[in-house]
Order: structure tokens, then C-alpha cells, then sequence
């Protein structure tokens, strides 16, 4: 294709040459006659020859129109952006130069010179200065935009993350009361797909089953119309997903979120795909009393534990407190000696000793 092109433009050049030169040898020759001596026939006999001249041409412009496409492609925009830039300000730098130099040259001779120098001068340097200047214009052109983005990034780390309930928080019912505290900010997201379950759970034909999903269902409406809270219920769904804590990641995931849940594997699989997770018995433990080995406590042991000789006893907060050699007593208020804390995403958990009066 590009070969049939170069041969066109043969063609035309030598059709437009033809146009001002096969008069001249028109008349050079003494040829009047008005089929042969007109226009027209300047034009194709121009073509025709200029052709034939030049076709041993065509391959070797071919190559040369082929190898500057190489380079134009391989050479970076913003080489061929700001090389084009410092062109036009070196050739209208020359220009305006030219101007006065030519007037006071024209007694020599060399006002048609000069432009023509100027030119070529002027159009080196422009090119040679925006191709090694280039990143410093980059950087003048950029600066701002950087700035602006780099403070929108910042406005953006700040501002909160929206909060993606799972079944296991609505359910529990604490999300409510923190939200009541005021320490939750941002946009709590209810997906549809867990609302869904949360209707199923309501449904069930298991008691047990049925008031932890109406208790689920009574929190929604309390965060929806008691509490100043933004809400919003998601109505997307992952069809290819049957999973719902699949969908939880996915959906956190896509909205950029904090998945909250009480659900310790959840949280795990949420950790390792880089989720962040908000936990809420991990809130819950750290806003409980501090307890240390050695410190002395009066509870009531209602249980035997699962080790030998193991009472359990627990806090006002629901902390389980396992203590060793307890069992015997049993329904008793008793003074024991904490020994050690275990504390995980699941609990606390004290372990203690009797400690005789």
C-alpha cells in the first residue's frame, strides 16, 4: 500500500511540474498545436516522464518513509512532544530575528540568506533544548496536578470507610449500642444477600434459631430509624458466589469497605486476602477491665471446667474464669488469685488458683 502511495505522489509532483515546465519546452521546440500545447497535456506528459526518471526512486523513499515510522514508534511521546515544541519556538525565535537582521543585511545581499540560516540554527537548538529540558517541563506541567492528587489521596485516607455488617454483628446487637456511643462514623453497609439470610434465620422453624434472627431484624431497625447513622442497604449480589462470607470479602473488596464480624474464621480468611476486618469482641476486650496475674478477685464458681478438679466462674462481662482446683466449689463465692490471661479474637479467657482466706 505504502508503495502504490509513493508512486501517487510521484506522480502528482511530476504532473505539477510538467504543469509549469512542458510550456517552456513547448515553445523551445516550436510545438503550437492546441491538442499538444495545453494544460492537460503538460500535466500527463509531466507525470509520465517524471515517472519513468524517478521510478528506480520508489523502493529506496519506500525504506525511508519505513525506517522514520520505526523511529517515530520507538521514540517515547514525550520525546516527540516537546522536540515538536522546542521546533516551533526555535523557528518562530528565528523569524522574529530574521526580521531585523535581513533589513540591515540587505546591502550584502543576504536578507534571502539569513531566514534560511536562522532557521536551521534556531530549529537545532529548540529541538536539542525541549528533548533534554523535557522532564523539567514535566514536572512545571505536573506539579499541580500532583499536588491536587496528592491531597485528594490524603482527604480520601482520612475520610472513613464504609462499615459492611455481616449476619453475625446484626445479631448480636452491639453495633447498636456503639453507634448509639457515637464512636462509629462513616457509612454502614447492609448487603441484600445478608439480609436475606437474616430473613431466613428469622424464619426458621428452630426456636433458638428464630429469636437470634428477629433480634437480627430489631437492630436493623434500630440502626435504620433510631440512631444518627447513615444506612444504606446494597443491592448488588455475586450470582457466580454461593457463599456468604465469600461475598462479604468480595463486596469489601469492591467497595474499598471494613468488613465488621464476630465470626473468627470470617476474620481470618478476611486477614489473609488483605481485608481489613473490625471485630467487635476484639472491641469488646479492650475496653474491658485490665486483669494481671497476681491480682486478687471474689467470684462465684457455678460449674466444673473440662480438666480435672476445674471450676468455671465468670465476670458480670461474661469473661469465663477457669479455676484450678475449683470444682469443689461449686456454687460458692470464693477469693482466687488470677495466674494467667489468654486473650484472643474469640474472647478473654482468666485462669486462676484458690486462694485460701
Amino acid at each position: 500500500m505504502l508503495t502504490k502511495i509513493t508512486k501517487v505522489c510521484f506522480l502528482i509532483i511530476g504532473g505539477v511540474l510538467g504543469a509549469f515546465l512542458m510550456p517552456i519546452a513547448f515553445e523551445l521546440i516550436s510545438i503550437e498545436h492546441f491538442l499538444i500545447n495545453n494544460t492537460i497535456s503538460a500535466v500527463i506528459l509531466g507525470a509520465i516522464l517524471f515517472y519513468f526518471l524517478t521510478f528506480w526512486m520508489v523502493d529506496y523513499v519506500v525504506l525511508a518513509i519505513k525506517w522514520g515510522e520505526e523511529k517515530l514508534v520507538k521514540t517515547p511521546l514525550a520525546d516527540i512532544l516537546f522536540g515538536t515544541i522546542g521546533l516551533g519556538l526555535g523557528l518562530s525565535f528565528a523569524f522574529l530575528l530574521s526580521l531585523p537582521l535581513a533589513a540591515l543585511l540587505s546591502f550584502a545581499k543576504l536578507d534571502q540568506v539569513i531566514p534560511f540560516l536562522l532557521s536551521i540554527l534556531f530549529g537545532y537548538f529548540g529541538v536539542t533544548v525541549g528533548l533534554k529540558r523535557r522532564n523539567e517541563f514535566v514536572n512545571l506541567f505536573t506539579s499541580g496536578i500532583r499536588k491536587k492528587k496528592v491531597a485528594d489521596d490524603e482527604r480520601e485516607s482520612l475520610a472513613p470507610k464504609k462499615k459492611i455488617l455481616d449476619t453475625s454483628v446484626i445479631i448480636d446487637g452491639r453495633i447498636a449500642d456503639i453507634c448509639r456511643t457515637g464512636f462509629m462514623e462513616g457509612t454502614i453497609i447492609i448487603p441484600q444477600f445478608v439480609l436475606a439470610e437474616l430473613q431466613h434465620i428469622a424464619d426458621s422453624s428452630d426456636a433458638l434459631k428464630r429469636t437470634r434472627g428477629r433480634r437480627g431484624l430489631d437492630t436493623l431497625n434500630i440502626l435504620q430509624s433510631e440512631l444518627p447513622i447513615h444506612v444504606e442497604i446494597y443491592e448488588g449480589d455475586f450470582e457466580d458466589v454461593h457463599e456468604v462470607d465469600t461475598k462479604l470479602v468480595k463486596l469489601a473488596k469492591k467497595l474499598d469497605g471494613v468488613l465488621m464480624t464476630n465470626d473468627l474464621n470470617l476474620n481470618k480468611v478476611s486477614e489473609f486476602q488483605q481485608v481489613p476486618v473490625l471485630n467487635i469482641n476484639d472491641l469488646s476486650n479492650a475496653v474491658k477491665p485490665i486483669v494481671i496475674p497476681g491480682e486478687d478477685m471474689q467470684v462465684l464458681v457455678i460449674k466444673d471446667g473440662r480438666e480435672h478438679n476445674q471450676g468455671v466462674a465468670y465476670l458480670d462481662d461474661g469473661t469465663m474464669i477457669v479455676v484450678d482446683e475449683g470444682r469443689k466449689y461449686i456454687g460458692e463465692n470464693i477469693r482466687v488469685t488470677v495466674t494467667s490471661v489468654l486473650q484472643t479474637s474469640a474472647g478473654r479467657m482468666i485462669f486462676a488458683k484458690y486462694k485460701a482466706a
